[in-house]
């Protein structure tokens, strides 16, 4: 039995969900219980009051903090110990520093690996500084197009689509990551690649997709008579293949203790959000994710934003038996952030063995999807009213619109109607509604969450980014799993790797041995007939 099941707050909490806090019951959602069940720190609140809990609840979820050892594990991670590891096995065995990549601005009392870790960051930002002053004094680039993955993409677009409203004049960024041709073109046909740059991403240097489109990229330069070396940066670790600063324009480094979903905040999202931002407004951001951070160091549950997100997010997987939960914010700023959202936690906790190897006998990671709202309304909203399955849904919003352009129409403002709908989803699904219409009745006693803040602006996203990221730490540290590894995308890889052999010996007339990869093939004849 793993550690999570010996818990004794785990047994209490069993016993809790047996007969969980009822939103739907007549007069229990009361303004007395959203004021009470809200927390705030870093300019965000958290309402939690319409999710199924009490207090005697809330207390047994502290008790679990505390028993796993949740804090304690956070500060080894956040000081350097190694953390991405299974004990016995062979595994990454590495730090997991992405925390000391923003640690520049209430740095206390930093570990000897952790204050290295933050000087080397400190570093690249020096090095990115003077970069960006000096094409910006010859007027190079107008547009910069990130080329990545997985983390080397959704993070940076994320954020970068979230932060657009502040943007340099002139300045834009796009991204492609597919290896699908189709995806890189519909970004480079309409740039004007004389004023582009390009920043490749890539931590091993080795990355299929990332590579075969960097090729890409300097075919379509030389075609135009440019040279690449002149147009392409390169993030990527040191050592790599494209570790060479005779292919590249400029080169910054990325360390291997920082995972590619938790790598926004390094040179990965860095070169590109500051050359669009600006460098105040990127170091805004990194100011948001380290003081968020630091909240994360609270002993206390209710003091801890992150911790205490992380706690309700186990009791709704392991105890009320949700198994997603949907990311709604109300900011079509944010319309990329539930997919950032959906790798940070999907592919943290995914996991099926806790660190010791041992196959777990509880559920771990939720679904994690969405998109913003009020268009989910109109589309999945009904199954999550009125479905067979509930659903944990997690709102964000902000009282002030981003770029302070309003309309008032019928005596109300677009973002009071945006925030009124916000609130009105998360109440319906608590209560429900009781109807002599059996169509008509919503069963309620769906959870939810809010997360409240003033504006979506560089500071508040990197809070929003950090509760996030600590969030999915946490759950992982109470499960006692480890969420810094991928190892799940490893085996389609070296399949999908097999497959590209077969089109390559195809194109070069090679005969193809039938029995080196029998059900690769079965589909590989419907592509090739020649080799039928």
């Amino acid at each position: 039995m793993t550690a999570f099941s010996h818990f004794k707050s785990v047994k209490r909490l069993g016993e809790l969900a047996q007969d969980p806090f009822d939103l739907a019951q007549e007069g229990a959602l009361t303004p007395k219980r959203i004021e009470s069940f809200m927390q705030e720190g870093c300019g965000l609140k958290l309402f939690y009051g319409t999710e199924r809990v009490s207090e005697i609840t809330m207390q047994a979820l502290g008790d679990l903090a505390v028993e796993s050892e949740a804090v304690e594990k956070m500060e080894k991670m956040q000081s350097g110990e190694v953390m991405n590891c299974i004990e016995g096995f062979e595994s990454e065995n590495r730090m997991v520093l992405h925390t000391a990549m923003r640690d520049f601005f209430e740095n206390a009392n930093p570990s000897p690996v952790a204050k290295e870790a933050t000087e080397l960051a400190y570093k690249e930002l020096e090095k990115l500084t003077v970069f960006l002053k000096e094409i910006e004094t010859k007027d190079l680039f107008t547009d910069i197009v990130q080329v990545g993955i997985g983390g080397s993409d959704l993070g940076p677009r994320a954020v970068y689509l979230a932060l657009k409203a502040y943007s340099k004049q002139s300045r834009r960024a796009h991204f492609f990551s597919n290896v699908d041709p189709d995806d890189a073109e519909d970004v480079l046909r309409g740039l004007d690649l004389a004023k582009t740059v390009f920043v490749v991403v890539s931590k091993s240097g080795t990355t299929l997709e990332t590579r075969t489109n960097e090729e890409l990229v300097r075919d379509k330069l030389k075609k135009a008579g440019l040279d690449p070396k002149k147009h392409i940066i390169a993030v990527t670790g040191k050592g790599s293949p494209m570790d060479d600063e005779t292919l590249y324009l400029a080169s910054f480094a990325m360390w291997d203790y920082i995972g590619g979903r938790y790598s926004v905040t390094s040179m990965v999202g860095g070169v590109t959000l500051a050359f669009v931002l600006g460098m105040d407004r990127f170091l805004d951001f990194l100011r948001g994710a380290s003081a968020m951070d630091k909240l994360a160091l609270k002993k206390e549950m209710k003091q801890n934003l992150p911790l205490l997100s992380a706690c309700l997010s186990v009791w709704n997987r392991n105890f009320l038996g949700l198994p997603t939960t949907a990311i709604i914010p109300y900011s079509q700023a944010l319309s990329r952030f539930p997919a950032h959202l959906q790798q940070l936690n999907m592919e943290s906790n995914g996991k099926r063995i806790d660190r010791k190897g041992r196959g777990v006998d509880f559920d771990t990671g939720a679904i994690f999807w969405g998109e913003p709202g009020t268009n989910g309304q109109h589309s999945f909203f009904q199954l999550i009213h009125q479905g067979t399955s509930a659903i944990s849904v997690e709102f964000i919003g902000f009282l002030q619109p981003q770029y302070k352009v309003d309309l008032l129409f019928q005596n109300t403002l677009s973002q009071e109607k945006l925030l009124s709908n916000l609130f009105a989803q998360a109440i319906a699904l608590a209560v429900g509604q009781k109807h002599a219409n059996p169509n008509k009745v919503f069963p309620g006693n769906r959870p939810t969450r809010v997360l409240l803040a003033d504006q979506l602006d560089p500071y508040t996203l990197g809070a929003l980014l950090s509760y996030y990221e600590n969030s999915a730490a946490f759950q992982g540290f109470i499960w006692d799993i480890n969420s810094f590894d991928q190892e799940g995308v490893q085996l389609g890889k070296v399949l999908a790797s097999q497959l590209i052999d077969l089109f390559s010996q195809a194109r070069e007339k090679k005969s193809v041995d039938a029995k080196a990869f029998p059900l690769g093939q079965a589909f590989f004849r419907h592509l090739h007939k020649e080799n039928d």
